[in-house]
């Protein structure tokens, strides 16, 4: 069975609930949010050493591709691609799967956000090759790393497991029961007394021969993409053609087209720090608060203020009085206000704005 491992790095979502500062253009992945270097940038170089740059895949919108490629000298151009419709992951992961079955179709290769935060980096890839050594097996799993749950969280979905796998390895091993979506808060904190049930963080492996199968089994049209993308001689030709593929698809995630129908699932714990920051306020916890709770990033200042969070950018000093619970951020053009409590419904605006032909301009 060959060895070769591939990656596939999904960095075409848009990061609506980080406007102002995320924006069509210059999206969440390509954003220095934390740690000096753009999401994408870190989780490229997060797998040096494991995976080289010539065998690691980026998959974007069709508009970042050029800003993608400028970000990442390392990685081929050609390997940067860009998706010419909005289809959600699974579409994705078919492309992805189709292009390193192109390259060697028993290759194992992960699926990876380009725009989690995740620290340890070599607790990372020792969890990774770990989770590679099961999806290389001759057990033919689909593989998923399964992030521990802290608190009840309802925007995640989740995953139950079952018996633990034998072997040795630096992370527990499990067989899935069950991908379950996103609960209502008493359904979180029965899950999290449970200890049987882990975050869903997006992550996954398999054989490119393994994901076909299933594929075949449960969603036909995205072995047919699979299928399509492998068989195209070149790059230049799969660009020609993408989009005829693409149209029809359903636009659906691939927790919902596969990971809930499919059998013969394993699960390897992430035993890494990590985090999806999926809102101003998931930001904020990695930053050091004030006595009072306030979050200041950039040049910002809270007098008399509780629970606040405060972005504003070199050369724009933003000051907050006597408030409470408060997000606000600066951003060129725009200026954000909200509470923390709907910093998750931050997308509201942006689909105001585009409704009113506002948006674009604000790019």
């Amino acid at each position: 069975m060959s060895r070769s491992r591939y990656a596939v790095i999904l960095a075409g979502g848009y990061g609506e609930r980080f406007w102002p500062l995320s924006t069509r253009r210059r999206p969440k992945q390509l954003l220095s949010l934390i740690g000096g270097q753009p999401l994408l940038v870190a989780a490229v170089e997060r797998l040096n050493g494991l995976i080289p740059p010539d065998q690691v895949f980026v998959l974007t919108s069709h508009d970042l591709v050029r800003a993608c490629r400028r970000l990442l000298p390392s990685v081929p151009a050609d390997q940067v691609i860009g998706e010419p419709f909005r289809r959600d992951t699974a579409a994705a992961v078919a492309l992805g799967a189709g292009l390193v079955a192109a390259r060697d179709p028993t290759a194992a290769f992960c699926v990876l956000p380009a725009d989690h935060i995740i620290r340890e980096d070599d607790r990372f890839r020792a969890c990774l090759d770990q989770a590679y050594t099961l999806a290389e097996s001759s057990e033919n799993w689909l593989v998923t790393l399964g992030i521990r749950p802290t608190w009840p969280c309802t925007g995640y979905g989740y995953i139950e497991v079952g018996d633990a796998l034998p072997g040795e390895g630096f992370c527990r091993a499990f067989r899935v029961r069950r991908f379950v979506e996103k609960p209502d808060a008493a359904t979180a904190h029965r899950y999290l007394q449970s200890g049987g049930f882990y975050w869903n963080g997006g992550m996954f492996l398999w054989r490119a021969e393994v994901l076909r199968a299933a594929f075949d089994r449960h969603v036909p049209a995205l072995r047919d993409l699979l299928d399509r993308v492998a068989a195209c001689p070149r790059i230049s030709a799969l660009r020609r053609r993408l989009a005829g593929w693409y149209e029809p698809l359903p636009r659906i995630s691939i927790d919902y087209a596969l990971m809930e129908k499919a059998d013969r699932i394993a699960m390897v714990e992430a035993a890494f720090s990590w985090d999806d920051v999926g809102d101003w306020p998931a930001l904020a916890r990695h930053f050091p608060a004030d006595s009072r709770g306030n979050v200041v990033i950039g040049e910002g200042v809270a007098v008399e203020a509780d629970g606040t969070i405060v972005v504003s950018p070199a050369g724009h000093l933003t000051a907050l009085l006597g408030v409470r619970d408060l997000v606000v951020v600066q951003a060129p053009g725009a200026t954000l206000v909200c509470t923390r409590e709907r910093a998750q419904e931050v997308k509201k605006v942006v689909q105001k704005l585009e409704s009113e032909g506002r948006y674009r301009r604000l790019l």
